[in-house]
């Protein structure tokens, strides 16, 4: 039993809120409108849907996609980056690439209603293709694919949170290993 302790990650219990989240926005009455992050946020003042639209999904085949790339960036930053930066990371970035996300969709009149975690994990992999040169043009380009191949076939993608997310885990990976290079 002891064997399997590494599969109580900090990533994995956020995959498994994120599984949950997403059971109870299906199951409540308006649960992806209330959860996602729309017009409400400023109309209604519902200020959380910068958190839940972390958690709410689209479907079950884009949590199930989300998941797979979160746990494998996810337990490859608190391995060797530690829980805190992987936490730092994956919700202060999430939180800015959904307020980042959220004006560029008000300030050109999208009118939509952003769900998922690949704002956030986005931001994950931008840090790591900073810190990691030899993954850095793989990374860069799999989020353009991700990014603009399901606007080519007509699919609803928020493109700009992917763009928005890279760009700030770049940034924070700028900082981050800044702070650990001082610290020798």
């Amino acid at each position: 039993m002891l064997q399997n302790i590494k599969t109580f990650t900090l990533t994995n219990i956020i995959i498994g809120l994120t599984v949950l989240m997403y059971l109870v926005q299906t199951n409540i009455e308006y649960g992806t409108v209330r959860m996602g992050l729309n017009i409400l946020f400023l109309r209604e003042g519902y200020y959380y849907q910068i958190l839940s639209t972390m958690f709410a999904h689209g479907g079950i085949g884009h949590l199930g996609m989300n998941m797979f790339v979160l746990y494998q960036f996810g337990n490859m930053i608190e391995k060797y980056f530690g829980k805190g930066i992987f936490l730092a990371l994956y919700f202060i970035g999430g939180l800015l690439t959904s307020l980042g996300s959220f004006y560029f969709m008000y300030s050109i009149g999208f009118n939509h209603n952003l769900v998922g975690a690949s704002g956030a994990i986005s931001v994950l992999m931008g840090f790591v293709a900073l810190v990691d040169k030899s993954q850095r043009s793989g990374i860069i380009t799999w989020v353009l694919i991700i990014s603009v191949a399901p606007l080519l076939i007509g699919l609803p993608i928020a493109w700009y949170a992917h763009f928005i997310g890279l760009a700030i885990g770049l940034l924070m990976g700028f900082f981050i290993r800044a702070s650990l290079l001082k610290r020798g």
